[in-house]
């Protein structure tokens, strides 16, 4: 058996303090990197005045509410004709009708809101982005002009919250609009479309929280191009529209604290319960949300109507707003009484 003798080991020299500091350095330069980076790339609020002055104008109108609610709205069109209340998808703004309020106005008196923690309407102080405080909005401002019934109508996430309204407020509806609405439950087989990378962002927490510090000009065009068929409908002044409004003070906090909302899909099943005439318009080329949930609204709302608007994204008031305006108003004629005022426009 072969013995080891000590002396057949050499001693280990001693670690120089070289290597010691460059177990500290290379770390601390790592994070030094990030830290740099991530100031680099910050994109801050934008001014609450600026914003006002810019997409509000001169004579911009707030509805102040009982929970501190400053609810941004217009109202424009007819004001002797029926009136209909229009609400917007996630991240978008009132902005997003006025392709219809120029096609329609003439007829119809066209009332649209920035939903709490959108627009220049911004955060509000309980914080409450449920559907409840989407409704309690759209209350504010019909008390503000004192409606008492209108036709309502919503885009994405706005449809959702207008089926909802329809529900918690049927004695209001005269007729409910819902441009590729949002909250049918997938059906059978399908699969839960790509999304846009914004809406993708938002379903990890680190991506949530990177949101209220990091919003990239270059990531709202693709969010938006991602979400739209006609391509050339997405220019610079949409562009900066929706990276500007998104930055507007609370805004950003606001879409994280809905993309953790409990959506509470159990609703869907009560859909069957709304009797106002209902219009389900969506475009067949919709990559946010599945067009054959234009299909499940169908056969869950009695007596409603479905247009399919071909070669159209998510978004059909902007890329096809003579196409969905001429929808809207055959509907509109069809379902409720001959509207009084001149005729509309295209």
């Amino acid at each position: 058996m072969q013995t080891i003798d000590e002396d057949d080991f050499e001693p280990t020299p001693p670690r120089r303090p070289m290597f010691r500091r460059k177990r500290v350095l290379i770390p601390l330069g790592i994070i030094v990197a990030i830290v740099v980076a991530f100031l680099l790339l910050r994109t801050p609020d934008t001014d609450r005045d600026a914003m006002i002055a810019k997409y509000g104008g001169p004579n911009v109108t707030f509805a102040a509410g009982p929970a501190g609610q400053r609810v941004h709205y217009r109202d424009q069109g007819n004001r002797a004709g029926p009136t209909i209340v229009l609400v917007h998808g996630a991240n978008a703004s009132l902005h997003t009708w006025e392709p219809l309020v120029k096609r329609l106005g003439g007829t119809y008196r066209i009332v649209t809101l920035d939903l709490p923690g959108h627009g220049l309407t911004g955060s509000t102080p309980d914080t409450d982005y449920s559907a409840e405080g989407m409704i309690d909005a759209i209350d504010v401002v019909a008390a503000k002009l004192g409606l008492e019934r209108f036709t309502l109508g919503g885009n994405s996430m706005g449809g959702w919250v207008a089926w909802r309204y329809a529900l918690a407020r049927p004695e209001r509806i005269d007729a409910l609009l819902l441009i590729d609405a949002a909250g049918m439950p997938l059906r059978k087989g399908e699969k839960a479309p790509e999304s846009n990378v914004g809406f993708r962002i938002l379903k990890y927490p680190f991506g949530r929280w990177l949101a209220t510090q990091i919003t990239p000009r270059m990531l709202v065009e693709e969010s938006l191009r991602g979400s739209v068929e006609k391509q050339e409908i997405v220019d610079d002044a949409m562009i900066d529209r929706y990276w500007e409004l998104l930055r507007f003070p609370g805004n950003r906090e606001a879409t994280v604290l809905r993309a953790r909302m409990n959506r509470e899909p159990a609703m869907a099943e009560r859909v069957g319960d709304i009797t106002a005439p209902t219009l389900i318009l969506f475009g067949d080329r919709d990559r946010l949300i599945n067009p054959t949930a234009a299909q499940t609204f169908h056969e869950r709302i009695a007596g409603s109507e479905v247009v399919l608007e071909k070669g159209i994204g998510h978004l059909p008031m902007e890329e096809a707003p003579d196409q969905t305006a001429a929808a809207i108003a055959g509907f509109l004629k069809r379902r409720l009484a001959p509207p009084a005022g001149n005729p509309e426009t295209h």
